[in-house]
């Protein structure tokens, strides 16, 4: 990731003039035990099954992941002049550590994985358009899978 103070003037203004989105609240459920908890990734850094459509540009939906897959068979097409995708392509645990969670599962530090994981496109000009598209129905999908805690990869 490049520093702001290096990126062409121009770009450096779009960013600085970005929204930054402020909440009142945040969801909490209270303590859970993680060596009992159900936990799910979910992550911006525009990962997709290879079979999945790409993300485009300020594309407000997610894609699913199942906690199964194989870091084969994930691929990004989030870009972005201020995104250097070279580390994730050399180990998709720097964004989506889900080799990192399936040995804690194995080590008996988190309970279990959810089933599947959810990928957003990053990068958005407008977070309220992602909340009102797809928020909802992301948050509705881990509630039926009974996750308990979210591992959250901004990227």
């Amino acid at each position: 990731m490049p520093r702001l103070d290096r990126l062409p003037a121009k770009t450096q203004a779009v960013l600085r003039a970005q929204p930054v989105a402020e909440y009142d609240s945040s969801p909490d459920a209270g303590p859970v035990r993680l060596a009992q908890a159900r936990v799910a990734l979910v992550t911006t850094a525009g990962l997709h099954l290879r079979a999945d459509r790409p993300f485009a540009g300020k594309d407000p939906g997610y894609r699913v992941i199942p906690s199964d897959a194989g870091a084969d068979d994930i691929v990004q097409s989030h870009s972005s002049i201020g995104f250097d995708r070279t580390a994730t392509q050399r180990d998709l645990n720097v964004v989506f550590p889900l080799d990192r969670l399936r040995e804690l599962v194995d080590d008996g530090v988190l309970g279990e994985l959810a089933p599947r994981f959810l990928s957003f496109m990053g990068a958005q000009p407008d977070p309220e358009a992602v909340l009102a598209e797809a928020g909802g129905q992301a948050a509705e999908q881990l509630l039926r899978d009974g996750v308990d805690v979210v591992l959250l990869t901004p990227t």
